[in-house]
């Protein structure tokens, strides 16, 4: 989620959290209403629904970003005491135990005429964050990751390489702790006025830092002269530049990110229900093309995010794991799938394990195998050594 530095208040997960189960009690309040809402199998919906509200009482954010860019619109001499504000309402989730297990900020970008201001902001939040726990020695556990929006050249990815150093060392923050991911949001990220793909080298310039590629789906589309109506995450346009990132990020541990869609879940039940239906069409779409994580801006979105994720999952688990049994078994079936294609296999059932849509118990009925031998063959773990 993309929050607003100066609507970042302590307990926000939490908070948010029950206003998205309060938003399907009101225009959705059982698994039969939201299958008609999205057109979906109620018979999944029905497995889905308690996985989805457990979720949003218990760890309904996964990702927090406090947001001093696009998404702040305080004054600009307000952006000191947003930022502090919003960093001490972290520190106390975290003093807690209540804060998302992925926190950070997004500044504002190394262009001339904002790097300044950006760059105070990131210094401010990490300050009032360390001084907030008590000291850096309480953020270990804690993932920490800074955004850097709209880049146009790798050489400002090799500045904030430098700037995150100097950071580091100035609040006492281990060594190489904070995470950078960087947002792609014009057309200079993805192809440089020599033609050359400009975004692998972005992401190795990053190094072990680089987390992920994050889409910027208005940004972007504006950026091309896409008319506002037709701006969005399944333009043809946003999927070349998306394509794009995929292709940077393979065989690194950075992740390519969708974008949000800024079509909110508000109003009457009939424009709630419309934007559950898009938001859970794009969640949808971004994961059968293996974009596996997206951002969102509103709380009701939460709704359609776990329900979209779970059931696909779900669906996916009885096909992957039957394949992956003829696999191991070396039972020629209908498919005969190869190594690479047993791995992308064992990683949708691992992924739909780590979301919660799956369990153990389900995974190893259907495949016969176990978590190690699962995390081996999606690559997570070495083989073992042959005797």
């Amino acid at each position: 989620m993309y929050v607003p530095a100066d609507r970042v208040v302590p307990g926000l997960a939490g908070t948010w959290g029950a206003l998205a189960l309060q938003a399907m009690a009101e225009h959705a309040p059982d698994a039969y209403t939201m299958a008609d809402v999205l057109g979906m199998d109620p018979l999944l919906l029905a497995e889905v629904w308690p996985k989805v509200t457990a979720k949003l009482e218990h760890g309904p954010i996964e990702d927090l970003r406090v947001d001093a860019e696009d998404g702040y619109r305080g004054p600009a001499e307000a952006e000191d005491g947003d930022v502090i504000a919003a960093a001490s309402a972290l520190a106390a989730d975290i003093r807690a135990g209540d804060a998302p297990p992925y926190l950070g900020l997004r500044a504002k970008c190394l262009e001339a005429g904002v790097r300044a201001r950006g760059l105070r902001s990131l210094d401010l939040f990490l300050g009032a964050l360390v001084a907030g726990i008590g000291g850096p020695q309480r953020l270990d556990g804690t993932d920490l990751r800074i955004t850097l929006p709209k880049i146009t050249d790798v050489t400002q990815v090799d500045v904030m390489m430098t700037v995150l150093d100097e950071l580091e060392s100035a609040h006492g923050l281990a060594a190489g702790q904070l995470g950078l991911e960087l947002q792609v949001e014009t057309p200079q990220a993805v192809l440089g006025a020599d033609g050359r793909a400009t975004l692998a080298p972005m992401v190795h310039a990053a190094g072990a830092r680089c987390r992920g590629l994050h889409f910027g789906t208005y940004d972007y589309s504006a950026s091309l002269g896409i008319a506002a109506a037709h701006q969005a995450s399944d333009h043809p346009a946003a999927d070349h530049a998306k394509a794009t990132m995929q292709l940077a990020v393979a065989g690194t541990a950075a992740a390519a990110v969708d974008g949000s869609t800024n079509i909110l879940p508000v109003g009457t039940s009939q424009q709630v229900n419309a934007g559950w239906r898009l938001h859970a069409g794009l969640v949808r779409r971004a994961l059968e093309r293996g974009f596996y994580q997206g951002w969102d801006l509103h709380p009701a979105q939460l709704v359609t995010r776990y329900v979209a994720t779970y059931g696909f999952y779900r669906e996916a688990m009885p096909a992957a794991a039957s394949r992956l049994r003829d696999y191991v078994s070396q039972h020629v079936g209908g498919v005969l799938d190869e190594p690479a294609t047993a791995k992308a296999l064992a990683s949708v059932l691992v992924r739909g394990l780590d979301c919660g849509a799956l369990t153990d118990a389900e995974i190893t009925e259907a495949t016969g195998l176990d978590g190690t031998a699962l995390d081996t063959l999606a690559g997570r773990s070495p083989p073992p050594e042959p005797p």
